[in-house]
């Protein structure tokens, strides 16, 4: 048998070294078989090689994606940084005029750290207190006039009632005419943009519209001659002896970031806040 299988594998050998009997077969076969199959896998490779290579692509166009947006947050957070800093540049430029302004008093700069619930800044906290040497009575300002008067103080904090609160009375006086009258708060009407006063002794009809209104003298809590605003209606109450109407206070009581507190207390005699 082994021997059989030895001449029958030399023949096969010789057979196909001389001629082409059986390779000529078995090429006709592969050529319809084998190599079908070898382009199928080829062009399976070719794709599989261009979806990794497409991947690839993905995953550093995502990877860009990601940076491109860190870029983008940070720019806009360095943007909103700028408007912070553009608003607090503002605002300290007019607490500098301010400051300039009252040069006789002492003063101190405060953040508002906090607020009552609402639109306005009727009632805040600041980030001063008696550590500063702040105390209840004190008169804050900024916007280029009065804001309101400290009423309850901490270590390092204090509550500031303003203008436009509904508890606030405030003595006022028309700069043009040296007339009094009385500032009263009124936070439903402040949503027009106007606070109410009253009580106007105007003998001999010199106040009109537009008039700068400040604390007046008299006042026994709020320094003189600050302003508080500007009139915006007026007219006659029905005793024919005073005026009532609005006024614009000069202070924006949306939107308050830093105030000036005065740290000298109005030292005459008892009378109108």
């Amino acid at each position: 048998m082994l021997l059989i299988l030895t001449v029958l594998c030399i023949g096969l050998i010789l057979l196909t070294f001389f001629t082409d009997a059986i390779s000529g077969p078995l090429s006709y076969v592969a050529a319809y078989t084998v190599v079908p199959i070898e382009k199928g896998l080829d062009r399976v490779g070719q794709r599989f090689s261009e979806q990794l290579d497409d991947f690839r692509s993905l995953e550093e166009v995502m990877a860009e994606n990601d940076e491109l947006k860190k870029q983008l947050q940070d720019l806009r957070e360095e943007k909103n940084s700028l408007v912070a800093d553009k608003f607090e540049l503002t605002e300290l430029r007019e607490l500098f005029d301010l400051d300039d302004r009252f040069s006789s008093y002492d003063k101190i700069g405060a953040r508002v750290i906090g607020k009552d619930p609402g639109n306005w800044f009727s009632v805040f906290l600041i980030d001063r207190g008696t550590e500063d040497g702040i105390q209840v009575d004190m008169n804050v300002i900024a916007d280029g006039g009065l804001v309101g008067i400290v009423t309850e103080v901490g270590p390092n904090w204090a509550t500031v009632r303003s203008i436009i609160d509904d508890d606030s009375n405030v003595s006022g006086m028309v700069l043009s005419s040296s007339d009094t009258l009385m500032v009263n708060g009124d936070l439903k009407l402040m949503e027009t943009g106007d606070i109410r006063f009253g009580q106007l002794t105007d003998e001999d009809n010199l106040s009109a519209v537009g008039d700068e209104v400040v604390t007046s003298n008299i006042s026994n809590k709020y320094l003189p001659n600050i302003t508080i605003g500007y009139i915006s209606n007026i007219q006659k109450d029905a005793n024919n002896l005073t005026k009532s109407g609005t006024l614009t206070p000069i202070v924006d009581f949306r939107h308050l970031g830093t105030v000036l507190i005065i740290r000298d207390l109005k030292q005459n005699g008892k009378s109108r806040n």
